[in-house]
């Protein structure tokens, strides 16, 4: 277990021992989890899946629109970064959607003709009630869509972008310098290392994209080789029950672990960038109650292999999976008991979302075209027509007399293809991915043209990420992102150069273990909705001190089983002064030298001078505790 920053044993600093009553008397030292993370699920209203909603307080600053880069300030001391710069886990709970509606008349009865249409609270849409967009825009209430970022429009190419970009003057400048190579890696990668920066360099920012649109033709000899000691997570159901004890959790946490390291070591960097945004979109928990046989096959099936795919086909496969029946609790829905879970999260987080416009009648007859579609004991998905609700739907524009149960199947794909294709869902995911890759309140027309490309491809990915990669917005919005604490964690690892080691099931157990403090485990988000990509959410005094642990395990080699370069190798540049020597260690870890200012801060904590002569590149042993210093700075915090 890495050594912690701040050491919890009154004994070991002389100070006297808290007493009861004191403030943070029963502080352990750990980031809390967040309670989803803690507590066996409950079963719950799936229209709670939405926070409360915010009362906004007034004009946000500018900088607070964009992802916060002016809070980002490189401060003086630890105490101050605490205050400047969020981590960890999100605040949970609020008012779902749903609520909302509910509080028009009745609930309508089951004799009714849900066909109908009319007026009372079952016709009152989420959109219409008042609710947030998404969950994501309740954290960023107030702060509207960003319509000039200083650049827009569309190039031929993403280099042309590029250049088109950097003549421009951004609207909201960060520290983060605007070298393309860097903003493309730190974007489309979870974190530059040396050597993606001389990739691309070497083959250019457009041939580099095409790799790695098309990772079946990239080799990744490392990340394959460290997926040996998680055997399971290319298991289908059938192997995984013949492998492991029933209802045991095995192949489930070695998919958390292989995430991280796939993150971190895999040359399909792209790639893994897009299946954690789809895990997160069609998102379902690991571990979870029924999963122990079906989570590993889902990521396999639906996500990994659609992730830069077609999206309607991945809707179709997720609602072609036993995961995901079990999880969204459809194998408990039939035409005697329906179940609304699985048929309202369609609707509110996998497709149109709340600005779709649907209304509860719409929701009851989603989960109507839903039922028969289960899961079996043993692990595979099955429809039985038998518990298929017929009748007339309508849902939105989509309509079907939906007489026979035999046809229920059919039917209901060309449901689930009608969500995927409709202006709604083009819109929302086109959202979604501008919040992913440019900031976190994008441009409205930035977000309308990937929304018609979407539309315009038959829902087709690699089509919506070209134009992005196309758009000025991208290469305009340097910095605007702040990197999550799982994404910082494991930026860390790969621009330190952390490597496998002899001992990868210890270590990859003990990364695991740490994400888990820092609030952000992989694939551990319980409720549907998937982790918030906003840096609001993630504001957290605690998180971030866990953050700079990650950073000081990291430097100082404290992960047994891995392989870890020493902080001494972190500097081979001969350097003539302590200046010039801050400026090839920030240039190693954050591609970039700091402000003069900050600079000097370091060489203070040092106890020197600018121009104090080098004479050991180990600063007599001090490198070990200078470098993550430069970590901890906003040059790493952004992205």
């Amino acid at each position: 277990m890495p050594e912690r920053l701040f050491s919890d044993d009154p004994s070991s600093t002389g100070m006297p021992k808290k007493v009861k009553g004191e403030y943070f008397s029963d502080y352990t030292g750990e980031f809390p989890m967040p309670r989803v993370l803690q507590e066996p699920r409950q079963e719950a209203d799936p229209a709670d899946s939405q926070p409360a909603r915010r009362k906004a307080s007034g004009p946000a600053p500018a900088w607070l629109r964009t992802g916060r880069p002016a809070l980002h300030e490189l401060t003086r001391n630890r105490r101050q970064a605490l205050l400047a710069i969020g981590g960890g886990a999100v605040a949970l709970g609020g008012l779902g959607s749903g609520a909302a509606v509910m509080l028009g008349r009745p609930p309508t009865t089951e004799d009714e003709d849900f066909v109908k249409t009319g007026h009372g609270g079952g016709n009152i849409s989420p959109r219409d009630a008042g609710s947030f967009s998404n969950r994501d825009s309740s954290y960023t209430s107030g702060q509207g869509d960003l319509n000039d970022l200083g650049a827009a429009g569309v190039a031929d190419t993403a280099s042309a972008a590029a250049v088109a970009a950097m003549r421009a003057t951004p609207r909201f400048p960060s520290p983060l310098n605007r070298d393309p190579v860097l903003h493309l890696l730190r974007r489309c990668t979870f974190g530059p290392t040396l050597a993606d920066v001389a990739a691309v360099k070497q083959v250019g920012i457009d041939a580099w994209l095409d790799q790695q649109l098309d990772p079946g033709n990239v080799p990744d000899p490392v990340g394959d080789a460290v997926l040996k000691v998680t055997p399971t997570v290319t298991m289908t159901t059938q192997q995984i029950r013949t492998t492991v004890k029933d209802n045991d959790g095995q192949a489930m946490q070695e998919l958390c672990r292989a995430a991280i390291a796939r993150q971190i070591w895999s040359s399909r960097q792209l790639f893994e960038v897009m299946v954690d945004f789809w895990n997160n979109h069609l998102n379902i928990t690991s571990p979870f109650d029924g999963g122990w046989d079906t989570r590993v096959p889902y990521d396999v099936n639906v996500i990994r292999k659609n992730a830069l795919g077609k999206f309607s086909d991945m809707l179709i496969a997720s609602a072609r999976d036993p995961a995901m029946m079990r999880y969204l609790d459809n194998t408990s829905s039939d035409k005697r008991n329906v179940n609304e879970n699985y048929g309202r999260e369609l609707l509110e987080l996998h497709t149109v979302g709340i600005d779709g416009g649907y209304n509860e009648k719409d929701v009851r007859n989603s989960a109507y075209l839903m039922t028969g579609r289960t899961a079996t004991r043993d692990g595979t998905f099955r429809y039985e027509q038998g518990r298929h609700w017929t009748g007339a739907v309508k849902v939105l524009g989509f309509q079907h007399a939906n007489k026979s149960a035999k046809d229920g199947l059919a039917v209901g794909d060309a449901y689930l293809m009608y969500l995927a294709t409709h202006p709604s869902t083009a819109r929302y995911i086109a959202r979604k991915l501008a919040v992913r890759f440019v900031c976190d309140t994008p441009p409205q027309a930035l977000v309308d043209r990937l929304a018609k490309t979407y539309q315009e491809s038959g829902t087709a990915i690699i089509p919506v990420l070209k134009v992005l990669f196309r758009s000025l917005e991208f290469w305009i919005a340097s910095g605007l992102k702040t990197r999550r604490p799982l994404e910082n964690f494991v930026a860390s690892a790969r621009v330190v150069g952390t490597q496998p080691g002899p001992d990868m099931k210890k270590a990859l157990d003990d990364l695991y273990n740490f994400t888990r403090k820092l609030g952000q485990p992989p694939l551990g988000w319980e409720p549907p909705d998937g982790y918030p990509d906003v840096a609001t959410a993630w504001s957290s005094a605690a998180g971030m001190l866990e953050t700079w642990n990650s950073h000081r395990a990291f430097v100082q080699g404290q992960w047994k089983g891995l392989s870890n370069p020493k902080a001494d190798t972190l500097v081979t540049q001969p350097a003539a002064t302590m200046a010039t020597y801050l400026d090839v260690l920030c240039n190693r870890l954050i591609f970039q030298p700091m402000k003069p200012a900050e600079r000097d801060a370091l060489i203070k904590f040092l106890g020197a001078k600018p121009d104090t002569r080098i004479t050991d590149p180990n600063l007599g042993g001090k490198l070990p505790n200078l470098a993550p210093l430069v970590l901890d700075s906003v040059y790493h915090a952004l992205r």
